[in-house]
């Protein structure tokens, strides 16, 4: 299994979470028929803000289901599906910077100060970084138990995207709702599990025999 997931899954995977880039990129060209439609460049802002979302949620989805299915195959998806988070925030801020302000960090810089929304997503992006950056195994090795507090980093991350999403559309909330209530469970579902945790060591050390002076 493990080489069918290596030379066949991944790759499926992998081109399937590109697909979305590679949309855009034709339709941003004219390419295969594919446009983007009276104003394309709020359709490629919109579509990579809302594959960010996506691929946090997902990242935060796997964990809980390899619980639930009792195998690790889903958290050996976990780090493509979080680096692909960090690439399409990338790709959102680069389609704001480049296409919507034509290349102008003045005003970038004015929208991130008086607009909460932007402020809130660049923070968001920011915090993105280190988890980037440490996502190889030699970090995880490197780093131990300070890696595993650092990438708990996520959760934060994906509290500000939901929150940039819901500041961002304003009236319409409904979509940003269906991802907050989807955050929310998973927000109760890390919460259960680290309460579990802690009952369960209280109960081994509460188990376990004293030692005396002359063990």
């Amino acid at each position: 299994m493990s080489r069918q997931l290596r030379w066949i899954a991944k790759p499926l995977v992998f081109a399937a979470c590109l697909y979305p880039a590679l949309h855009l990129l034709a339709g941003a060209f004219g390419l295969a028929g594919i446009s983007l439609g009276a104003d394309p460049v709020a359709r490629m802002l919109h579509t990579c803000g809302k594959w960010t979302l996506n691929f946090l949620m997902i990242t935060l989805c796997m964990a809980p289901l390899g619980d639930l299915t009792h195998s690790v195959l889903w958290l050996r998806f976990r780090r493509m599906f979080g680096l692909f988070a960090f690439f399409y925030a990338l790709l959102h801020l680069v389609v704001y910077l480049v296409l919507d302000q034509e290349g102008n960090f003045g005003a970038l810089w004015q929208d991130i100060v008086k607009r909460p929304y932007i402020t809130i997503g660049m923070l968001g992006l920011l915090l993105l970084v280190p988890l980037a950056l440490t996502s190889t195994a030699k970090s995880q090795r490197r780093l131990g138990r300070r890696w595993t507090r650092l990438h708990r980093l996520v959760y934060a991350v994906a509290v500000l995207g939901v929150w940039h999403f819901w500041w961002q559309v304003k009236k319409d909330v409904r979509e940003p709702l269906i991802y907050a209530g989807g955050l929310a469970l998973l927000l109760a579902w890390r919460v259960w599990k680290e309460r579990r945790s802690l009952v369960t060591a209280v109960k081994l050390s509460a188990a376990r025999p004293a030692r005396t002076d002359g063990a």
